[in-house]
């Protein structure tokens, strides 16, 4: 209801200047006018919205605030507008004026929502606000995982939230870039591609030689050799200013090595519906010495102890000095952090020399917050992030297990992804066929493999969406499959129920017409609907995806509630059919939020 928010906004503050024309002259003097400081009621009991700026106005105005509260409520009934849209105010305790939207405001907003398809939810533009810089894209950098290592849990997280946030963007009408900022580069490659060099040469020859569960033994076992024999230390060296320097053979093991990770990376993102553009470490290699140049330009870069780095203002270390944030090594080399200032640095140039990003939104574990901070600071004062743009880090918790410690399996390796998604769909068949047989429904194969898959991967989703991600959460596939409390298939099942209501004989379609409605169930229900916009500009602003969890759940209670104390198909006309409306609306919110999420939804389960 942003758009009623909005009028009532601007009422409110038109009757406080009727009001006090004395305190409105001095407020745009001092540049801050007037505020009512309108938001939705805290308790259903008091209205649908509530406006508390009486009560600031109390000392300069030298009077009461429920006196003040009575001036404003004056003005107010003296509007129309303001008539058509609320009944009488009340003024509840030392001065809040409590409003209650006309039935038939509601009415109307629920009718226009129902030949919507985006439900009410504005693009950008129609809003008023800008995507970025002048319609700028929106740069969401997610996943990341390594060349020549498999994606474990670890990844998880980086790869939900991020595609949800960019799901929400691109709704709200944003451009919105999905980049995928993979470990493609660096000293490792030395050692990986001296290994490959030696114990598979035929890699080097024959296609598909070697699959990645291949590679992530070659990597421990390189690692391995690297540790110990200094001989290999010295030619992973070489091959590293090999591959730096253009060598076509180290180049050709170099693309193998990420040809094939990068197949295996793509099951993944093809399993969980997860779009990227792959731009790795490697992209911005040619930028890292401008990185460079720029910070002396700027006379940022100082030389300490033969590195070249910037020191940060405001970070000190134990011995009270700057932390300095390194950009060139002592032997002129260079690091993740000038990679990550020349990613910045390129998506917010203007194209065709960058992205030309209004906003970038980094998506990585809460351990990187330090490191970003100088990054940014760094990109600031090096003049890279232009005014009116805006960067984020969006950090999130660890994925413990039952112990409350970081997620592992039984021998203490890290949980490889695939193996988690793959015992997530078999927990959810396994749940679905004693379900089945306990209410002695016979299916066939294909529908227990949909809707199981559906089912698990859904509950992997929403388990870690619904948690606040800047906590750790603790993995249980016995909770994320429930089909009761703030779960994926409780979700699920109220959009099944509503399907089911359909197919009982509720021609949901027809129910557009005359709304009618006298019951509270169904007045909280609409309530709850009409939540939507401010829940999805919430997510944009906040990048919190459990803002969207929390509400779609709380819907889905109201809803039951509803759909348990209101007779739907058995009520006469015209409640059936504004009830049928309430139904279609609820089940069309659900679909849209779960979407959202990056969550699919199912007609029977």
């Amino acid at each position: 209801m942003l758009s009623v928010l909005d009028a009532l906004n601007g009422q409110l503050q038109a009757a406080m200047e009727r009001a006090f024309p004395e305190a409105t002259a001095e407020a745009r003097q001092s540049g801050v006018p007037l505020d009512p400081q309108l938001a939705p009621a805290s308790k259903p009991e008091f209205g649908d919205f509530q406006a508390n700026g009486a009560l600031p106005l109390a000392k300069p105005l030298g009077q009461p605030p429920r006196q003040i509260a009575q001036a404003i409520v004056v003005q107010l009934k003296a509007d129309p507008s303001f008539a058509e849209l609320c009944l009488d105010p009340v003024i509840a305790g030392p001065g809040f004026i409590n409003l209650t939207l006309r039935p038939e405001r509601l009415c109307a907003e629920v009718a226009a929502r129902l030949g919507d398809p985006r439900l009410g939810v504005p693009r950008v533009a129609e809003a008023g606000t800008g995507a970025g810089r002048d319609g700028a894209p929106v740069v969401v950098d997610f996943s990341s995982p390594n060349i020549a290592k498999e994606m474990h849990v670890g990844h998880l997280r980086s790869t939900i939230i991020g595609d949800c946030l960019a799901r929400v963007l691109e709704f709200r009408g944003h451009p919105v870039l999905r980049l995928n900022h993979v470990g493609d580069w660096g000293t490792q490659f030395g050692m990986l591609i001296t290994h490959l060099k030696q114990v598979a040469p035929e890699a080097l020859d024959t296609a598909d030689a070697v699959d990645l569960g291949d590679l992530v033994a070659f990597y421990r076992q390189a690692k391995a050799r690297f540790d110990a024999d200094e001989a290999f230390q010295a030619a992973s060296r070489e091959e590293v200013v090999k591959l730096q320097g253009g060598d076509p053979v180290s180049l050709k093991a170099w693309r193998l090595l990420c040809d094939q990770s990068r197949r295996e990376f793509q099951t993944i993102y093809g399993r969980l519906d997860i779009a990227l553009s792959e731009r790795g470490e490697s992209f911005y290699n040619p930028h890292l010495q401008a990185v460079v140049n720029d910070l002396r330009a700027a006379g940022l870069l100082v030389v300490d102890d033969g590195a070249g780095c910037v020191f940060l203002e405001g970070v000190s270390g134990k011995d009270g000095k700057p932390l300095p944030l390194i950009v060139q090594k002592r032997d002129g080399g260079f690091n993740y952090a000038t990679t990550d200032l020349a990613a910045i640095r390129y998506r917010f140039a203007p194209a065709p020399e960058g992205d030309g990003a209004g906003r970038v939104i980094y998506v990585t574990d809460a351990g990187q917050a330090s490191h970003f901070a100088g990054v940014f600071q760094v990109a600031r004062r090096a003049g890279w992030i232009p005014e009116g743009t805006s960067v984020n880090h969006v950090p999130f918790g660890l994925v413990q297990g039952d112990d409350g410690k970081k997620l592992k399996t039984r021998s203490g390796d890290t949980v490889r992804l695939r193996d988690l998604l793959d015992e997530a769909v078999e927990r959810a068949e396994a749940d679905l066929r004693r379900r089945l047989a306990d209410e002695e429904r016979t299916e066939g194969d294909a529908f227990i493999q949909q809707v199981a898959t559906t089912v698990g991967l859904a509950a992997v989703k929403y388990a870690d969406l619904s948690t606040n991600r800047i906590t750790n959460y603790q993995f249980s596939f016995d909770r994320m499959l429930a089909l009761s409390g703030n779960t994926a298939p409780y979700l699920l099942y109220a959009v099944v129920r509503i399907a089911g209501i359909a197919r009982r004989g509720g021609d949901m379609a027809a129910a557009s017409g005359d709304l009618q409605f006298s019951e509270p169930q169904e007045w909280a229900l609409i309530r709850e609907l009409l939540k939507l916009d401010a829940v999805i500009a919430e997510v944009e602003e906040e990048l919190l995806p459990n803002r969207l969890c929390s509400y779609l759940f709380e819907l889905s209670q109201v809803f039951n509630r509803f759909y348990d104390q209101v007779p739907v198909l058995k009520a006469n006309e015209p409640a059936r059919s504004s009830r049928l409306a309430l139904c279609r609306l609820t089940a069309d919110t659900l679909k849209l939020g779960l979407g959202l999420l990056g969550i699919p939804t199912l007609e029977r389960m």
